[in-house]
């Protein structure tokens, strides 16, 4: 049985829209490419400067950079982020755009983050320009 993941309007630079196949998420974390970029690849402990939208599985955003106007950066691998932004982009190469679901456990867990909209056990569904890396 295939899984079926959310689709992401636009193309890379451009604010998404994530539309939701089924009310139900996938299993594990699911990684796709939307966009392939042509950079160097993204390698662990580096500090990556990205563009993204998050949203609940079935739910509303509760945040993006692109309503800020800035990009944001971090150190990716090394346990700064949650863990299914740890997992899921090293590998990636620059200038990719890339959807990500991830399960509760590489996310925020049986707590959530309910001050930003992001209920106990969510699925969080991510699209992610990868900038560059600092």
């Amino acid at each position: 049985m295939s899984v079926q993941l959310p689709t992401a309007t636009g193309s890379f630079g451009d604010k998404p829209e994530i539309s939701f196949p089924t009310p139900n998420a996938p299993e594990g974390l699911q990684v796709e490419v939307l966009e392939q970029g042509t950079g160097d690849t993204v390698e662990v402990g580096q500090t990556i400067v990205v563009n993204y939208l998050g949203q609940s599985w079935g739910g509303g955003v509760f945040d993006n950079s692109w309503d800020r106007g800035q990009t944001i950066s971090f150190p990716i691998g090394v346990g700064m982020v949650i863990g299914g932004w740890d997992e899921g982009l090293p590998g990636k190469q620059i200038g990719s755009r890339v959807l990500l679901s991830i399960p509760p456990e590489l996310g925020y867990g049986p707590r959530g983050v309910p001050q930003a909209g992001i209920g106990p056990n969510a699925t969080l569904v991510f699209v992610v320009d990868i900038v560059g890396v600092e």
